[in-house]
């Protein structure tokens, strides 16, 4: 009898398929990979938004949320989204020239996700292969706070998982220690919004502290390109982008790390 073996591999499985050739057979076994990490992405949205004391409102940054999440989708990554307060989460950029944005201020689902947001303490790390910090200046007012969060991130990086962030989000670097005691951030190559495109938009004196320069206190080596340019740093499985533009990218790089 002839046989012929077919294999097909997945992240979580891998399918058998036997046909003989008289007497024909088609059986399937599907065998769990152990400890397979859930292809699923926490995104992390900030609850604050008061910029300030200028009297103007701030929270995330659309674009930093939309473009990641595309690059998800497309990939068949799900998203689940927490703010530090739970439910809706202020919402700054909502320009609809960007098709990416229209599309997803279109989307009755994903506009009802950022307006639930899940509480930290609804949250169960071992559901999510990576976390992802989206900006906007709000994020500067509460995610250093956030240690919940942070302890989130730290059980999704510590079980092989990924951290990453862009723009303003690497502020929710910042409570993240892990379980030696050691701040995330240390020694290791990230990028966030630079002090100088913070001068560049006239909030270095609005802002509770430069965000590169708290991060290089931490530990961290800080890396930049020149202002509002698309600049993604991969540091093993820390992710970081500089700015609005490098949104896609850090997306790009979180599936492209999953895919390995």
């Amino acid at each position: 009898m002839i046989h012929y073996l077919y294999f097909s591999f997945s992240a979580f499985s891998i399918n058998f398929k036997e046909r003989g050739n008289s007497n024909p057979l088609l059986r399937t076994v599907s065998i769990k990979r152990p400890n397979a990490m859930p292809q699923k992405v926490l995104v992390v949205l900030t609850s604050h938004s008061q910029l300030g004391n200028t009297g103007k409102e701030t929270g995330f940054y659309l674009s930093e949320v939309s473009h990641p999440v595309a690059v998800f989708e497309k990939a068949g990554i799900q998203v689940d989204y927490v703010s530090p307060k739970g439910g809706k989460a202020p919402m700054t950029g909502d320009d609809r020239e960007d098709p990416i944005n229209a599309a997803f201020l279109d989307d009755p689902e994903k506009m009802s996700h950022v307006e639930n947001t899940l509480r930290p303490d609804q949250v169960n790390s071992s559901d999510y292969a990576a976390i992802f910090y989206a900006g906007g200046h709000g994020t500067m007012w509460d995610f250093p706070q956030a240690e919940d969060l942070g302890t989130i991130a730290a059980q999704i990086y510590e079980k092989g998982g990924i951290v990453s962030a862009v723009c303003h989000g690497p502020a929710g670097l910042i409570p993240i220690r892990l379980s030696n005691g050691k701040a995330l951030v240390e020694g290791q190559e990230v990028s966030c919004f630079t002090n100088q495109e913070e001068n560049a938009v006239e909030l270095s004196k609005v802002v509770p502290f430069l965000l590169a320069d708290k991060l290089t206190a931490l530990g961290a080596k800080h890396t930049q390109a020149d202002n509002f340019k698309a600049y993604v740093v991969k540091s093993d499985r820390l992710i970081t982008g500089q700015n609005p533009a490098s949104a896609a990218g850090v997306g790009e790089a979180i599936v492209a790390r999953l895919s390995a």
